[in-house]
């Protein structure tokens, strides 16, 4: 087996003789000219590796929406779950998606958690240039204006609590205030670049 070592440093050969480990991908070095709490810059090869990593996890696809003179919303797999008291939870968001301005400035938004039958609703919110509200779209004004999706597997409102900036997205952290559990269904989920669904 290869031996464990520092990111970005070449392992040493095995004595062992054995082969087919997997080779570790380096994407920078840690040392005391760069502190992990303050690393430089990242390599376009860590981005890479990144997204490379990120295809194999399975994520629920959800839709955020935001209230507005005209309603902003798009699709997100990076919904979490942070904490129960209160009751907290995060998405993050570009800042050059269009959707940006209207959840920059929105003290409430929505989440909606999408079921296996909703593919084209999520690729609608995910689509550039797309009307997102327009029919075949089905939703109306819920708790405190939010635009709030019809046909969802659970919804909820939430009010924005903090923007933290991360690389070039925001972080959003909301606190629930409204929603629906029991909408049905089985979730949508998105692995390997497409959307799918649960396998029994």
């Amino acid at each position: 087996m290869t031996a464990p070592t520092h990111l970005g440093t070449p392992a040493p050969a095995s004595s062992s003789g054995r082969t087919g480990a997997r080779p570790v991908i380096p994407v920078g070095r840690v040392g005391p000219q760069h502190s992990p709490l303050a690393p430089p810059a990242a390599s376009p090869a860590a981005g890479d590796l990144l997204r490379a990593v990120f295809r194999q996890h399975a994520a629920g696809v959800s839709i955020v929406t935001a209230p507005g003179e005209r309603p902003a919303g798009f699709t997100a797999t990076s919904l979490t779950s942070v904490a129960a008291d209160p009751p907290l939870i995060s998405f993050g968001v570009g800042t050059t998606s269009s959707s940006w301005p209207a959840v920059a400035e929105a003290e409430h938004i929505g989440v909606h958690i999408l079921g296996e039958h909703q593919q084209e609703l999520a690729a609608t919110f995910a689509r550039s240039g797309a009307d997102r509200f327009a029919p075949p779209t089905r939703w109306h004004t819920g708790p405190e204006g939010v635009p709030v999706l019809e046909g969802v597997v659970a919804w909820l409102v939430a009010r924005v609590v903090a923007r933290v900036p991360a690389g070039d997205h925001r972080l959003v952290i909301a606190e629930v205030v409204a929603g629906d559990p029991v909408g049905g269904g089985r979730p949508l989920l998105y692995h390997r670049g497409r959307f799918t669904a649960l396998r029994d």
